[in-house]
């Protein structure tokens, strides 16, 4: 959307919330919980073609998930926030030679997955469900997949997990939502108000949710990919946790923005995974 929009639906809800401030702050909610995009092209629909397909599920919603078979490592890939299991393809055939055995999903309310809504709680939920199946000694999770997949491994302490790749990931909830916030221009009925909602859905407030602070009880090694002009995820939720993260080694890039889609990376992300 264009800023002109996104001013222009904030004021409209920031008027609605002087007359309801719970209406306007569950719009607001649903907005930011809604993907505009992230279903597949037909150009993108090539790149899982190869793929085995099968669909799990979980409180309802479809999960779709793609499986390249190999007889090494089983490396799960979370994909980011209005993304799906294309995103990888840059590194795909990298991962093929080394005869992993490749599993990815897609996000509720992306790809061919189910569901209207998203938020990185379900998302980890999901991820619980994949995992459980499929058994993966590797979660590389890019932006909120990473963070999603930190929830994950905060929960269930998977042993079959002894690695994690986050590349680009948010170090907290906070931060995300604080700069949906800013972004729209919500007065302090709606900023409260979405807080206020988070804490009665989930049962937490919203700076429980803190992937850097669960990282402190996860035994697996990481590995922290972040770009120092990274203009979605500012650079300092990778420094957040690397100090928090104590078994992670942080690999800072300039250039590559928040996607980190390049190739040079790949060496690197083999090289974590084989060591």
């Amino acid at each position: 959307m264009s800023s002109f929009v996104v001013k222009t639906i904030g004021g409209a809800l920031n008027a609605t919330s002087f007359i309801s401030s719970r209406y306007a702050s569950k719009k607001a909610l649903s907005l930011f919980a809604s993907p505009r995009k992230g279903r597949y092209t037909e150009e993108q629909r090539q790149v899982v073609s190869s793929a085995s397909f099968e669909e799990l599920s979980h409180e309802g919603i479809d999960i779709a998930t793609y499986r390249w078979g190999g007889k090494g490592k089983t490396i799960l890939l979370a994909h980011g926030w209005e993304s799906n299991t294309s995103r990888w393809a840059y590194i795909l055939n990298d991962l093929k030679v080394q005869d992993y055995n490749i599993i990815a999903l897609d996000a509720p309310a992306h790809g061919r997955s189910g569901g209207k809504q998203f938020n990185a709680v379900l998302y980890s939920e999901c991820i619980h469900v994949v995992a459980q199946k499929f058994q993966p000694e590797v979660i590389v999770g890019h932006s909120v997949g990473g963070m999603a997949s930190v929830f994950f491994m905060n929960d269930t302490h998977m042993a079959s997990v002894q690695k994690m790749v986050l590349l680009g990931a948010p170090a907290h909830f906070t931060g995300v939502f604080s700069r949906y916030k800013s972004m729209m221009g919500y007065n302090s009925r709606i900023s409260n108000g979405l807080d206020n909602i988070v804490l009665e859905w989930f049962g937490k407030p919203v700076d429980y949710f803190s992937a850097a602070n669960f990282t402190k009880s996860i035994k697996a090694e990481g590995l922290i990919i972040h770009d120092k002009k990274d203009r979605i995820i500012p650079f300092e939720d990778a420094q957040l946790f690397a100090s928090r993260y104590k078994n992670s080694e942080l690999i800072s890039t300039t250039g590559f923005g928040h996607g980190l889609r390049d190739t040079s990376l790949t060496p690197k992300i083999v090289e974590f995974i084989n060591k």
